[in-house]
């Protein structure tokens, strides 16, 4: 019986949750910059692209890139994901981008591997990703169904970065006999670089069936080393913070997020060069 009550408990929290954020479980952005920012990342060619736009990928450079992360949502490990990817650009195809993550506990949990490839085409660099997205519910099952994203990022004149971004383009369910559908969301955005310490990005997110939100993020840098980071959201209103270090060859990121009804959230990234001497 109190099996049953948890499960009860855990999806009214989740929908409470999913109707606040305007997001779905394990499909929120991943990385502490991202956060840091507000989540105003799709024009970001940083290599948690991999998880937020696809697209931006092939701007990311020619190192060998691996990264993984921690967000802790609300004080609950019920809410908690972890993540972790390999960027690996390659001559012959483009970039090529793996992501898996876990979101969940016990009783509900989702599961999400990827693989995407980008490419630098001219002025723009495009992207695809193909993911198998999983979904366990105590007493109920498992399910798992594709999910295709589609994103790209253009450089419209020095230091103005268009970008945009498609999630679940075919629209998938949650399970084959579920009504219920995984978020189809579309993002797009700007950013503005006058230097390389400084970027000011606007954004856009429509999920299908709720209204668009809005996301404004800036973040200044010292010597490039030191980041410092803060954002805000409209529609729910959140506000973010986030710092970050960027030696030679590694980089770490936190970010804390306030929820105006729930609480704070916590999340950490780390990104490993493989390729630096």
């Amino acid at each position: 019986m109190v099996k049953w009550i948890l499960i009860a408990f855990l999806f009214s929290f989740l929908i409470t949750w999913k109707a606040l954020s305007q997001n779905s479980m394990d499909h929120f952005p991943k990385g502490a910059l991202s956060m840091g920012l507000g989540n105003a990342s799709v024009t970001m060619s940083d290599p948690w692209a991999v998880f937020n736009n696809i697209g931006a990928l092939g701007k990311a450079g020619e190192a060998i890139q691996a990264i993984a992360g921690y967000d802790h949502r609300l004080g609950l490990n019920e809410l908690t994901t972890v993540s972790a990817g390999l960027v690996i650009p390659t001559p012959a195809i483009g970039t090529l981008g793996i992501g898996v993550s876990n979101f969940g506990g016990k009783l509900f949990n989702q599961q999400q591997i990827g693989l995407g490839i980008a490419n630098q085409l001219g002025l723009a660099s495009l992207g695809m990703k193909i993911s198998y997205f999983q979904t366990n519910i105590e007493g109920f099952g498992r399910s798992a169904r594709p999910v295709v994203e589609l994103g790209g990022v253009a450089e419209l004149i020095p230091g103005l970065f268009f970008g945009a971004h498609v999630y679940n383009l075919n629209r998938a369910a949650i399970s084959k006999t579920s009504g219920d559908y995984l978020p189809t969301t579309v993002k797009a955005g700007i950013s503005y670089r006058p230097s390389e310490n400084l970027l000011v990005n606007f954004e856009s997110e429509k999920e299908l069936l709720s209204p668009a939100q809005f996301k404004a993020g800036v973040a200044y840098s010292f010597q490039q080393k030191l980041w410092v980071r803060t954002g805000i959201n409209a529609r729910p209103n959140n506000l973010f913070f986030g710092i970050g270090f960027k030696p030679r060859r590694y980089q770490i990121d936190y970010a804390m997020s306030r929820n105006f009804l729930l609480g704070f959230t916590h999340h950490f990234s780390f990104n490993y060069n493989l390729s630096a001497p």
